[in-house]
């Protein structure tokens, strides 16, 4: 992969929190706080690819929501081209045209009801001052740009494969020229030759319109393919960021090791190598969101623990190879 170098920043997150309340019991008297994403900062340049990388629960969607401001932000920053964004809300669909999203299910983000030529139309509908004909024209381009024949403006969703519907949601997010699409876990549901095709096309569509992509996915392996940089998260915090290659060739923190490990491969002999590896490595379940560890949050299940580790909070350092890494192995304080 070429690595896009692009100093023209486009979003920036700074200390980024969401939390949750939850209420349980009789008239919600057993309540409680979900700290479902702490202090996570990134950027994301103009015709990059930012992937989020973690297992269940680690708060990639919570980042993705809190972005598009589906989510209140609790604290910290979200800049869009210089505009603090993280508390707007009158003005907030005025920068959402350059912030969109393509989610995991297609289909249940698609009005089963409507053809996929008014679906595609809508958002021009309603932001662009277009007569019929000119929304009619653009749609039909948006879904030769996704691989769809304009001819298939009158049929409906349910008529189209899980591949062509996310093709189908995949335009409308280009509908408004954003500069940023958040995909979502958007090619989890689909087959693996689905998948390869989707990918194909988001980078197509990127090479072209220079779109930046944050890509939320649990599969490192994709990730992988399509990333310029990766973040890892674990318990909603960024544990690691840094370029794709140096993070999969030479992971600095533990966890990203744990990972990268359980990516599957073909090669018995390499599979069982994995196998032995993960048996030393991470042990036990990730801890639930309301008990998250003192420390370092990844203490009770590294297999480089240190007594450090379970009382002290990592700080952010400079990693090895580029980003940087939140791990007392790499501290200064640790290795003096």
């Amino acid at each position: 992969m070429v690595i896009k170098h692009n100093s023209n920043g486009l979003l920036q997150v700074e200390d980024l929190s969401v939390r949750f309340p939850v209420k349980r019991g009789l008239f919600g008297r057993d309540s409680f706080v979900v700290n479902a994403v702490s202090n996570v900062s990134f950027r994301l340049n103009r015709g990059e690819t930012l992937g989020l990388v973690g297992e269940t629960g680690a708060g990639k969607s919570t980042v993705g929501r809190a972005l598009l401001r589906l989510v209140d932000v609790r604290s910290g920053s979200i800049r869009l081209k210089g505009t603090e964004v993280s508390h707007l809300s009158g003005q907030m669909p005025k920068f959402r045209k350059n912030l969109q999203a393509v989610f995991q299910d297609p289909y249940s983000s698609l009005n089963p009801s409507m053809v996929v030529g008014d679906i595609i139309g809508e958002p021009l509908r309603i932001h662009f001052d277009m007569t019929a004909e000119e929304r009619n024209a653009r749609v039909a381009e948006l879904m030769e740009h996704v691989g769809l024949r304009a001819q298939q403006m009158q049929r409906y969703p349910s008529e189209f494969s899980g591949g062509q519907r996310q093709r189908i949601a995949i335009a409308v997010a280009l509908a408004l020229d954003p500069e940023i699409i958040i995909c979502d876990e958007a090619v989890s549901a689909l087959d693996v030759s689905t998948q390869s095709q989707v990918i194909n096309l988001l980078e197509d569509l990127q090479e072209r319109l220079n779109i930046a992509y944050l890509f939320i996915a649990h599969d490192l392996a994709v990730v992988r393919h399509i990333s310029d940089r990766i973040g890892v998260l674990y318990l909603g915090q960024l544990v690691e960021i840094g370029p794709t290659e140096r993070i999969c060739e030479q992971p600095a923190h533990p966890y990203t090791q744990m990972l990268l490990d359980a990516v599957p491969v073909t090669d018995p002999i390499e599979q069982k190598q994995r196998k032995a590896i993960r048996q030393k490595s991470a042990v036990g379940e990730i801890p639930g969101p309301t008990n998250i560890p003192s420390g370092c949050p990844f203490n009770t299940r590294c297999p480089k623990v240190m007594a450090v580790c379970k009382s002290r909070r990592p700080k952010r350092v400079p990693a090895p190879g580029g980003g940087t890494v939140s791990c007392h192995l790499h501290s200064s304080e640790c290795q003096d």
